[in-house]
């Protein structure tokens, strides 16, 4: 949850939480947009990775693709924040108490850039949890419920239907580590 020191750049928006049929479509877009933060940013993109759920062949989702971006240091935003916006992205979120997690988006809302530093656990929690939605078709189904079920509410903002996922999300990437851990 963000503290005091997290920015929300432009405020609260309520928009209205549609879920999508998958699309193929999804994964053209981002490899659409990582192609356009790697030429932005050059060898400062040290990883740049298609992560929730428009990542996984299947699963329903929000149309908004979200891209994992790795750079070397999140906080010094001098390295990526003018060439993102000369890219066409705006800085949405800033979240120094968190990892130093800063977020970008596109004007039409339908890219979201998660940045973090090398080293940050919320990289491999993204990852771990895609993956596992990738290769388990029971937990994919039982997301997609829940998202499906939670569209059907009325949410203040993202944040708070993101926040009604937390702990089935938590319960997959502790799934998806035991998995992990049982194949070594």
């Amino acid at each position: 949850m963000p503290d005091n020191d997290s920015i929300l750049i432009g405020g609260i928006e309520q928009r209205p939480i549609e879920i999508h049929d998958y699309s193929p479509a999804w994964s053209a877009q981002f490899q659409l947009h990582a192609a356009r933060i790697a030429a932005a940013l050059g060898p400062a993109a040290l990883r740049i990775e298609h992560i929730g759920s428009t990542s996984v062949p299947g699963l329903a989702a929000k149309p908004i693709i979200d891209i994992l971006l790795v750079v070397q240091n999140s906080a010094d935003e001098s390295t990526c924040l003018p060439q993102l916006e000369a890219a066409g992205y705006q800085l949405r979120v800033r979240e120094p108490d968190f990892h130093q997690h800063r977020m970008f988006r596109t004007p039409q809302r339908d890219v979201h850039i998660h940045i973090f530093s090398p080293g940050c656990p919320e990289i491999d929690r993204y990852l771990l949890l895609r993956n596992h939605l990738r290769t388990t078709p029971a937990a994919r189904a039982q997301y997609e419920s829940l998202k499906r079920h939670l569209a059907t509410k009325q949410w203040p903002d993202m944040n708070a239907y993101a926040a009604a996922k937390t702990d089935l999300i938590e319960s997959l990437i502790t799934a998806a580590r035991t998995a992990t851990a049982n194949q070594s």
